[in-house]
């Protein structure tokens, strides 16, 4: 919670968001769809690993996106972080502490 103040405090949230729909939020939505069904030119088991850390949170209880997918792209990925939330579905923002849990995982501790 201390993160997400601090980030809403400052206006960064709010920059972000008004980056992420710069195009329209039709539009932002759009080319989500287009990533999630779309054709991609690539095969996303042949990336090779970032120079950074890349992690997955998934529910085992998501109706959209299956929990044997990431659980298979986790095994077949050995640089992926995978976290999986017993009884949580696809909407991870209303587990208790998750999203402190994230961002301590990605940035460390941001206190100062």
């Amino acid at each position: 919670a201390e993160i997400r103040a601090k980030l809403k405090a400052d206006g960064t949230f709010e920059q972000k968001m008004e980056l992420a729909t710069q195009q329209g939020i039709h539009e932002s939505y759009y080319r989500d769809m287009m990533v999630m069904f779309g054709k991609w030119e690539f095969d996303p088991m042949s990336l090779p690993k970032p120079p950074c850390p890349v992690h997955i949170w998934q529910g085992d209880e998501d109706g959209l996106v299956p929990v044997v997918l990431q659980r298979h792209i986790a095994s077949r990925l050995s640089w992926v972080n995978y976290h999986e939330l017993p009884a949580t579905g696809h909407f991870l923002s209303p587990v208790p502490g998750l999203g402190d849990t994230v961002l301590q995982t990605l940035f460390g501790n941001a206190k100062q």
